[in-house]
């Protein structure tokens, strides 16, 4: 149930309930979430990457509280469309969870989603280095969400 395109995603969820993006990093993974109905995505949490076990346990706990029942998850694709070690290793990320529960999967390109969030950050925001460390990778999941759902409506 991993790499299905956004409306396989939508038809092998539940109804009314949220979805959650993720941004992983090589050190973080920013989580978000959408509402039930999946129109807004809003940033949710940083998990600080220890071990993958650990790691994937405190996400699906995550998706356990919240009801969520589908993932998407940010593809850093390069700039030409190709996939390179990033895209490889969040691919790998998306098959052992499989080992561990049957989460259904879609893969968002995320090119230039953490520049156009800092970016946002910056300008909009106003927000010092420090804070916009400790916001960007949750934010770049929202953003990644945020992104599939609309192209879900368009």
């Amino acid at each position: 149930m991993i790499d299905l395109t956004l409306e396989q995603l939508r038809e092998q969820t539940p109804a009314n309930t949220p979805w959650f993006g993720l941004d992983l990093g090589e050190k973080t993974i920013g989580v978000a979430t959408s509402d039930p109905a999946r129109v807004i995505a809003s940033p949710l949490q940083l998990i600080r990457k220890t071990k993958f076990t650990e790691d994937a346990n405190a996400l699906l706990k995550l998706m356990d509280g919240r009801g969520a029942s589908g993932l998407v998850i940010g593809l850093p694709l390069n700039m030409d469309g190709s996939e390179g070690p990033r895209a490889q290793s969040c691919r790998a990320f998306a098959r052992n969870l499989q080992r561990l529960r049957a989460v259904p999967v879609a893969f968002q390109d995320e090119r230039l989603s953490t520049s156009a969030v800092e970016r946002f950050l910056i300008e909009d925001l106003d927000l010092n280095r420090k804070r916009r460390a400790q916001v960007v990778d949750r934010t770049a999941a929202a953003w990644i969400l945020q992104g599939a759902l609309d192209r879900l409506r368009a």
